[in-house]
Formats: C-alpha cells, structure tokens, sequence
C-alpha cells in the first residue's frame, strides 16, 4: 500500500494546530506530565497512561516471545503524533529506535526536553499527512479523535502504506453513550478545549484496515470517568 494524497480541511488542520501551541499545549502538558491537575485531568492522564501501558505491554510481549521473540532493536518505529512523548520516551527506553513526530511545535520541544537520549526518539515537527519512510511499526494514538469520518479512510491509508508489518491505532469508539456524553462536555466550552473532536465507528476502522491489507491481531478498550478508547493493533498476513 503506498502512501495517499490526503486533502485534510484547512480550518480542522489549523484549529489544531492552533490549540496544541497555544492553549491545549498547556492543558495536555500538565495531563501527561506528573504535576498536580484537577479531578477530570487526573481522570483523563490515568486512561491515556492505561492506553500507553498496554502498547508497551505488546511490545514487551513481542521481545520475550518463546518461538519468535522480535528484537526491537533492530527495527525502525513510528510514533505519529507522539504529543509530549509519553510512548516515545518509554520505547526509546526499552532500546527500541523511534522516530516521533507532532503536528505542535512546543508538544515536540517539551518530549525533547523530557527525553534522557538526545538522538532516540529522533523528534520533528510534521502533521500526519507528510509523514513519509518506511517503519516496521506504526502508532498513532489519540490522534485519529481530530480527524471526521470524510477524512479517516485517507489517513489510515497513509499511516498504512508507512508501515512495512504492524499499525497500532487508537480511537474515540462511536456509540450512543459516548455520543451523549460528547454532547454533554460540549455544553462547557472553554479556551483550553479542543474546537473539535470526532467519534468513529468499529466497524469502519477494521474495514479500512482490512482494506489496506491488514488483519487486526490484538485489541483492548480503556475507559475510565472521562476518557474512552478502543486500541487496535492490525498486522501484515
């Protein structure tokens, strides 16, 4: 699968980059950081962190497997939309080479500045749709929740036609209780949230993986108060 032309909407585009570097930069620094945050932000830095673990979880998996343990440090990763860091700076931890990318200029400054290895990850500044190489793994977590159905198809066909065996997504499920409680949360508009946010269907997402030619191997859900997610982690046959 090769990579595609993908025509991302400008004003989504640039809302979010927007938010991540000005407002939201500060919000999701202090989620995903160790500091003191209120109740709904301690609740949303527990399930993104649950999220992270069972990523890292599978990659541990991979390297004690009994027949075919995978040697990671020999294999190129992706972490697209790796925000402050919180699964790139584990992974480079554990030896496994990164390249971690963001669309927010101060998201990547901060992981920088939180990595102890000036060279693993290998961090830049890029939004989804210019990513470009050849990677064993692909993750992108929490990302896809920015980009509407219309758009979602192109996007994991990208992140698809970068990865040469494995794509790990994470999604924002669509179902009657999430879609009441989105609603609910956006009767309470602030400055430090996201201008928008989008649910996906299951179904869908399995079928474009299938459609890029993957088979979906593991899957977990988190949820927690104020955070839900379905992880997905599809393969080459």
């Amino acid at each position: 699968m090769n990579s595609v032309n993908i025509k991302t909407p400008s004003a989504d585009k640039q809302a979010v980059q927007t938010y991540f570097n000005a407002a939201g930069f500060e919000r999701w620094r202090r989620i995903y950081g160790t500091e003191e945050v209120n109740r709904v932000q301690r609740d949303i830095r527990e399930g993104h962190q649950q999220t992270v673990d069972l990523v890292l979880g599978w990659f541990r998996a991979d390297a004690t497997h009994p027949r075919q343990p995978v040697d990671w440090s020999r294999l190129q990763v992706c972490d697209a939309g790796c925000g402050t860091g919180s699964l790139s700076l584990p992974l480079a931890q554990m030896g496994v080479p990164v390249t971690a990318s963001d669309i927010s200029e101060k998201m990547v400054a901060e992981a920088q500045n939180r990595a102890s290895d000036p060279h693993n990850p290998a961090f830049s500044v890029a939004d989804l749709e210019t990513l470009s190489g050849s990677y064993h793994t692909v993750v992108c977590l929490d990302v896809l929740i920015h980009y509407p159905d219309a758009e979602m198809a192109a996007m994991i066909a990208h992140l698809a036609g970068l990865a040469t065996q494995r794509l790990i997504l994470s999604f924002a499920p669509q179902n009657p209780y999430y879609v009441l409680l989105k609603k609910i949360g956006e009767l309470f508009p602030g400055p430090s949230k996201a201008t928008r946010a989008y649910l996906h269907r299951e179904r869908d997402i399995r079928r474009i993986l299938t459609d890029c030619g993957f088979v979906v191997r593991r899957n977990e859900f988190t949820a927690t108060q104020f955070y839900f997610s379905r992880l997905l982690e599809a393969v080459r046959p």
